[in-house]
């Protein structure tokens, strides 16, 4: 059986089909894949198909998040160590020749190597046929390619990501405090993530750590608990068919269904591949650091989800929320096995948006496909799935809507400040399309 690299988009990680990432790590690992026939765009578009195929399924929470913003990276060096019309991220590569789509393949097979060992011979099968697939066998470019992923590599060394005896984290007991959630009563998924060491962010992340979230006996918590008490639940009456048809729509994987909606706007408004590969480094860069941002948010605060909050409100506290010990979300099994402020997909849509602001404008037309229900929506703003993601983790009853906001808001000024700062335009560049 062989896998094409349309299929490879295709079958993705969705929101609770854990048997289906199972079967899809067995077949990355046993199988080839050819490339003799691509409906490609570009090599960039091509290897984030692959590597989120490779990362995302089998990494715990959203930390393959971590290996897309190096694969990413690696590959932006390789094309600008040719066409030089953009920073690097980690230094220049010089006397750079061959091919940049060579470069840039090996670059990302490297750097998925290092991080997934027990997929080397897959991944080595893939690079084989890609590169023949374009008759780039040998090529020179695969030189400078190897030389950027190690560049990466080296400077993400010892960065805090996937420790050898994480921490166990359960939580607390008291009001306003995580604990695991039904069904599954797991404890909190990468609590090491917010220790990480950022990528674009200056200094600690502690430094750029979200407010705390509102008091149990303020007001606006009230709002919050009452609003998604009455909206996020299995059998409200208030949540009309079209907030359960969007509440279903993104119960997909977040960061498979970000890295789809990447590729689609890339392959369909770039066609220089400096200018994809800096789009998908920018992007997956600032998210990164808005997921670390937000899971030292998540650990430093360990609030409780509504499904805690609300079952246990008749004990919080506050006379004004009322507790029901029978209540559970719109999806039972779909609360995220760690704490709900602030929000991990507002934070990664926050950044995702802005960047995509920052290079086009607001008003933009793009698709986005949600394999979880297998429909596509389209939109004409980044604004407007923005403010769809804060909205949807209300219907879906796993978040309150101040952890969403303020997380849309963290991940907006962490993108501004990537951008910024990192793979800023040449100036006097030579404007080269190879």
């Amino acid at each position: 059986m062989t896998l094409t690299l349309e299929k490879i988009r295709r079958f993705e990680m969705r929101g609770p089909a854990r048997t289906k990432l199972l079967r899809l790590t067995s077949l990355i690992v046993c199988m080839s894949l050819s490339l003799a026939a691509l409906a490609r765009a570009d090599v960039v578009s091509d290897w984030n198909a692959i590597a989120a195929q490779t990362a995302i399924p089998v990494r715990p929470g959203p930390s393959a998040i971590l290996d897309l913003a190096m694969v990413h990276a690696a590959m932006h060096d390789a094309i600008q160590a040719y066409q030089r019309r953009f920073e690097p991220y980690s230094g220049p590569i010089p006397n750079a020749s061959g091919s940049p789509i060579a470069a840039a393949a090996r670059a990302a097979h490297d750097v998925l190597v290092a991080r997934f060992p027990s997929q080397s011979g897959t991944l080595d099968t893939l690079l084989d046929n890609y590169l023949s697939s374009l008759g780039l066998q040998g090529d020179e470019g695969l030189l400078v390619g190897q030389q950027a992923a190690a560049n990466i590599l080296n400077l993400r060394a010892g960065d805090g990501s996937f420790p050898s005896n994480p921490e166990v984290f359960t939580g607390g007991t008291g009001p306003g405090e995580w604990r695991p959630t039904p069904p599954a009563l797991a404890p909190m998924a990468t609590p090491w993530l917010g220790a990480v060491t950022p990528f674009t962010l200056k200094g600690s992340v502690t430094r750029f750590r979200s407010p705390a979230p509102p008091s149990l006996d303020s007001g606006k918590y009230v709002r919050d608990y009452n609003e998604t008490k009455a909206l996020g639940s299995i059998n409200s009456t208030a949540r009309t068919q079209a907030q359960t048809d969007l509440a279903n729509f993104y119960s997909d994987n977040f960061l498979a269904l970000w890295e789809r909606t990447l590729r689609g706007i890339a392959d369909t408004n770039i066609n220089n591949i400096g200018d994809s590969a800096r789009l998908f480094a920018l992007a997956n860069l600032a998210a990164a650091d808005a997921l670390i941002a937000a899971w030292d948010g998540k650990r430093f605060y360990h609030f409780w989800r509504p499904i805690t909050a609300i079952q246990n409100g008749n004990n919080d506290g506050n006379t004004r929320t009322a507790g029901d010990a029978t209540w559970v979300p719109q999806i039972p099994t779909f609360t995220p096995p760690y704490p709900e402020f602030p929000s991990g997909a507002n934070s990664l849509t926050g950044a995702m948006t802005r960047t995509l602001e920052r290079l086009f404008g607001n008003k933009m037309t793009f698709s986005v496909t949600s394999n979880f229900v297998n429909q596509t929506k389209t939109y004409q703003r980044f604004s407007d799935i923005a403010d769809d993601v804060v909205n949807v983790r209300i219907y879906q009853g796993i978040h309150f809507r101040t952890a969403d906001e303020v997380a849309r808001r963290h991940g907006t000024q962490i993108a501004d400040m990537a951008f910024s700062h990192f793979l800023r335009p040449v100036h006097n560049h030579d404007d080269d399309d190879r």
